[in-house]
C-alpha cells in the first residue's frame, strides 16, 4: 500500500472516478445505507471496511448496478448511473465466491465476457493471454476449475474481470475463502496487480488487517454510514470514535473524566487505573469534567518488573500513565507475545511485546506482579 499515493491524490486537483451523492438504500423500515456521500479518486486502492450488516456490500452493489438506490446518485467518471444497466457500466466485479464457470477451461472462463460482447477472435485471444499473464496463470490456460487451488481460481476471476478493461474493479470480500497463509500472500499480489494495471480498485472487506495492508484509503462503515474516512495509518493511530478505535485492531479502552484541558496538556481521571490519572501532552478540546474515553493500543504499553515505586515515564509528570497488575495469562504467537494483565480494579487489559530474542517470552511469567506504563503520546482521548 502506497501512503504517498494517498497524499498525492488528496493534494492533486483530480476529479473523482466514483462519486456517491447522498446515497440511501432501504428495504421497508430497514436502512442498509444511510445518506452516504463519498468520492473515490482514479488510481486508488480503496477499501470499504466494517462489520457484517454495516452496508458496505450494498454500497458496492449499487455502484455495480445490482441494487437500485432508494435515494441519491451514483456517478462513474462524472456520469449519472441512474438509467445505466449493470452491463453498460465501466466497472467489473469479482464476487466472494469467484463465480468461475466449472464446465469451462481457464481460457474460456476469461474469454467469456469478450465473446458475449462480440470481440473478434484474434483480439480476444490476445487480450485473454495478456490477462492470464498478468495474474501469472498463462501456464494453466487449459486447466479446468476443479484442477485449480483456491488462489488460482481467484486469479481466474480477476483475469476475467480485467480482460474487459474496466475503469474500476470491484472486489467483494476477495480473500475470505482462502486460508490464512494464502490470504496474506494474495494481499501482496492484489496490491502489485493494482499498481500494474493502474485502475481504481474498490474492495469490500470485514478484515481489518486486509484493509490496512492493501488500501490507500479506507472508509470505516457502521450502521449504514461512514464512521471515519482516511489513510490506514491515520485511522489506526488517530481514530475519531470508540467504534473505529475498537474495530481497527486491538485496543484497551478506559472510561474517564477530563479534569484538565490546556493547550499543551490534558489530564484524564480513569477509575479503572491505579494511579488513576492519564496524561497527554496536548489539548483534547473538550470541556473539563466531561466524560471521555482513553484508548491505548496494546503494543504501545510497556511491562516492568514489580517494584515498590512505579516506573518513571518520559514526558509524564509524577506517576501518571502507569498501572499495577498481575499477569494472568501469556499467549505466545511467535513474533509477539500477548500478556493479559489483571489490574487492581478487576479490569483485564492486553499488552503485546515483540519477541526480538527467542528468549524474550521468558522474561515474564504468569502470576507475576508487574507495572504497565505508556508514553504520553500513546493514548487517544475520545469524546464519543
Amino acid at each position: 500500500m502506497d501512503q504517498a499515493l494517498a497524499k498525492d491524490i488528496a493534494d492533486a486537483d483530480v476529479k473523482p472516478i466514483i462519486s456517491f451523492r447522498n446515497i440511501s438504500k432501504r428495504w421497508g423500515s430497514a436502512v442498509a445505507v444511510d445518506n452516504v456521500s463519498l468520492d473515490i479518486m482514479p488510481g486508488e486502492f480503496f477499501a470499504l471496511l466494517g462489520p457484517s450488516g454495516c452496508g458496505k456490500t450494498t454500497l458496492l452493489r449499487m455502484l455495480a448496478g445490482l441494487e437500485v438506490p432508494t435515494e441519491g446518485q451514483v456517478l462513474i467518471d462524472g456520469q449519472d448511473m441512474g438509467d445505466i444497466p449493470p452491463n453498460k457500466r465501466a466497472v467489473n466485479m469479482v464476487f466472494q465466491s469467484y463465480a468461475v464457470f466449472p464446465h469451462m477451461t481457464v481460457t474460456d472462463n476469461v474469454a467469456y465476457g469478450l465473446k458475449i460482447d462480440g470481440v473478434p477472435q484474434e483480439e480476444r485471444d490476445r487480450r485473454v493471454q495478456e490477462s492470464l499473464d498478468l495474474v501469472q496463470l498463462g501456464h494453466l490456460a487449459t486447466r479446468m476449475p476443479d484442477q485449480l487451488s483456491g488462489g488460482q481460481r481467484q486469479r481466474v476471476a480477476l483475469a476475467r474481470a480485467l480482460v474487459k478493461k474496466p475503469k474500476v474493479l470491484l472486489l467483494d470480500e476477495p480473500l475470505s475463502a482462502l486460508d490464512a497463509k494464502l490470504r496474506e500472500a494474495m494481499r501482496f499480489e492484489l496490491s502489485q496487480l493494482q499498481q500494474k494495471v493502474g485502475i481504481t480498485f474498490i474492495m469490500v472487506t470485514h478484515d481489518q488487517d486486509e484493509a490496512l495492508a492493501i488500501a490507500c484509503r479506507i472508509a470505516v462503515m457502521n450502521k449504514g454510514s461512514i464512521a471515519q474516512l482516511g489513510a490506514p495509518s491515520d485511522l489506526y493511530e488517530f481514530p475519531g470514535s470508540r467504534f473505529v478505535a475498537d474495530f481497527l485492531g486491538s485496543v484497551n479502552m478506559f472510561e474517564g473524566t477530563l479534569i484538565e484541558d490546556k493547550p499543551d496538556e490534558a489530564i484524564v481521571a480513569c477509575p479503572e487505573l491505579d494511579p488513576h490519572r492519564v496524561y497527554v501532552p496536548h489539548a483534547v478540546l473538550g470541556q473539563e469534567m466531561s466524560q471521555v474515553w482513553v484508548a491505548i493500543r496494546p503494543e504501545k504499553m510497556n511491562l516492568h518488573k514489580d517494584a515498590d515505586t512505579p516506573p518513571a515515564v518520559p514526558e509524564c509528570p509524577g506517576s501518571y500513565n502507569v498501572a499495577r497488575g498481575e499477569i494472568k495469562d501469556i499467549s505466545y504467537l511467535g513474533d509477539i507475545s500477548i500478556f493479559h494483565i489483571l489490574l487492581a480494579s478487576g479490569r483485564l487489559i492486553r499488552v503485546s511485546r515483540s519477541n526480538r530474542s527467542r528468549f524474550d517470552q521468558d522474561n515474564f511469567n504468569a502470576g507475576e506482579k508487574v507495572w504497565v506504563s505508556w508514553a504520553g503520546s500513546s493514548p487517544v482521548v475520545l469524546q464519543s
